[in-house]
């Protein structure tokens, strides 16, 4: 099916109605080659902007789902068609319950040992029908990327959970992409650690009220200087606002 893109700052963001989500997923199953889904929260969307190899990677993408609520409310400001903002963790839920459903594969890629070991364990029990076809942890060294790279692609799984421990992080199959035949990859740095059950979900009451970043902010205090970057993308919303 075809999905309408819109760009917001210049950054690609995908409209995709719940109701038409399972079709946008057997689709992209079905597409030939492999592709890569993004979760794009509003400090993506701002570094994505420009030439550098993120935002490649995010022009690039198949799929591009956004996380934040600035992103909705900036497309509302700009009067652009307003996307849904999608739950990362729910619709990660959400994508591997479609592939049960359809007796398909996934493979697990980061975390730490014991970790991905508790991650592959539960997701095995959770997804009773979805076949776990390979895992390699993250934070692996350089010289063992070749073979982390060719067992992925070996396995051919239809979904490669990318997590914490990749050096490359988000561009971790944007740099490899050439090497993949098929697959769907997608990168939720949390993934691992939460199906272990080592870290919780943001809970859904706490996202619905755009308030996820409290979490991260009692984690990481220093991320409160995440306000001026936010106040920047204000301005390059009225800026873009008044010279349209």
């Amino acid at each position: 099916m075809e999905i309408e893109r819109i760009k917001l700052l210049g950054v690609p963001v995908d409209i995709c109605r719940p109701a038409d989500f399972e079709e946008a997923i057997v689709s992209l199953m079905e597409k030939e080659g492999p592709k890569q889904i993004v979760f794009l929260s509003i400090w993506d969307l701002l570094k994505a902007r420009g030439k550098s190899e993120f935002a490649k990677a995010v022009q690039q993408a198949d799929l591009i789902l956004p996380t934040s609520k600035s992103i909705i409310s900036g497309a509302r400001f700009l009067k652009l068609t307003v996307p849904t903002r999608w739950n990362p963790f729910e619709t990660l839920v959400n994508i591997m319950t479609m592939l049960e459903n359809r007796y398909k594969s996934v493979y697990l890629l980061g975390g730490h040992k014991k970790t991905l070991l508790a991650a592959e364990r539960n997701v095995r029990m959770t997804f009773k029908e979805l076949q776990v076809v390979g895992r390699y942890v993250g934070y692996y060294p350089k010289s063992e990327d070749p073979a982390v790279t060719e067992a992925v692609r070996k396995s051919s799984p239809s979904l490669v959970i990318m997590s914490d421990g990749l050096k490359d992080k988000f561009c971790w199959f944007h740099n490899r992409r050439g090497t993949f035949s098929t697959s769907m990859f997608l990168y939720y740095p949390d993934a691992v650690a939460i199906f272990s059950e080592r870290k919780a979900h943001v809970k859904k009451e706490t996202f619905d009220k755009g308030l996820e970043f409290l979490p991260e902010l009692l984690r990481a205090p220093l991320k409160i200087f995440l306000f001026f970057p936010f106040i920047h993308y204000k301005m390059l919303l009225l800026w873009n606002r008044l010279t349209d």
